[in-house]
């Protein structure tokens, strides 16, 4: 029941959360030079004129600001005026999948090798192998991706023709990418992993577990893993966003038809439309995404309680 009502809670909480970014994200869009019709120089003033009459934006501020408020309650913002043979919405069901995809490959690669890695590198503390492991995942974080990726484009697909370098088709099309989104986070998820394993370790209940005798497997695994990998779990649902939302310099790089491309493109093509739908729907994304992680959190660790 307690979880029941913290959801409701937390679902409640995202109304005025999603007004308050809807808001700032409408003025901001309409406040900044330009428009979605200044490239057009030789439409003439009555076909302009026309064209701001369909999309409503001869009306004021205000009443558009109403409008705007009015169609996004029912999911609805119109056509991207920079295609407006397409609906916003159909965009964003098309273009999300790809970088979901991407987001998730590249999410579950760092967890499979950021977890091992850090247990590891805590059991085998101070060791050649930890310092090995904490040098590796230093690299991992100062190397940016936009670097990385044209050096791992360089090696592996033009000089050794391993991988192609850019589209998505295919599974070899995805290698490159998830390595170049991944990187980062298989450092980071390594370096709190060894932390929260090395506090772990310490304390007395596995201590009691190795003094009764338990193999070493069974108290790394059944004691110790559990509860040192909540830094990491906290770590998921920011982590999550940010691979999600953040792959666009990955999405330009290998020319992967993804969501943030378009929310780049709509910025500067002044798209009100498109940017305004595609924000929206990263929020609520995002707000979902960090509620499961919450509560997965209360499963992995009774002693936090949802409040």
């Amino acid at each position: 029941m307690d979880t029941v009502n913290f959801v409701t809670r937390r679902l409640l909480m995202m109304i005025p959360t999603l007004w308050v970014i809807a808001t700032l994200t409408f003025f901001m869009m309409r406040l900044a030079p330009g428009g979605p019709f200044l490239a057009e120089r030789d439409i003439p003033v009555a076909a302009k004129e026309q064209l701001m009459r369909k999309y409503g934006l001869d009306l004021p501020l205000g009443r558009q600001y109403l409008r705007f408020l009015g169609n996004t309650v029912r999911f609805d913002f119109g056509p991207s005026y920079k295609f407006p043979q397409r609906q916003v919405s159909e965009i964003i069901r098309e273009a999300f999948p790809v970088s979901a995809e991407l987001g998730a490959w590249a999410l579950l690669l760092a967890i499979l090798l950021g977890v091992p890695i850090g247990v590891i590198a805590a059991l085998r503390q101070n060791t050649p192998v930890d310092y090995a492991s904490m040098a590796a995942a230093l690299i991992g974080v100062s190397v940016p991706n936009f670097v990385l990726g044209p050096v791992l484009v360089l090696g592996f697909s033009l000089t050794v023709f391993l991988f192609p370098p850019a589209l998505w088709q295919g599974w070899q099309s995805r290698v490159l990418p998830v390595l170049t989104l991944s990187a980062a986070y298989i450092a980071y998820i390594a370096r709190l992993t060894r932390a929260g394993m090395l506090e772990v370790l310490r304390q007395d209940f596995i201590r009691t577990a190795m003094a009764k005798g338990l193999p070493d497997r069974m108290v790394v695994f059944k004691h110790a893993l559990k509860l040192g990998i909540l830094p990491v779990v906290s770590f998921l649902g920011p982590a999550a966003a940010r691979i999600v939302t953040g792959s666009i310099v990955i999405e330009t790089i290998f020319a992967i038809p993804g969501l943030g491309r378009h929310l780049v493109n709509g910025a500067f093509n002044r798209d009100y439309t498109l940017v305004l739908g595609v924000v929206l729907f990263y929020a609520v994304f995002l707000m979902v995404l960090n509620l499961v992680v919450d509560v997965a959190y209360t499963r992995l660790d009774p002693r936090v309680e949802l409040k």
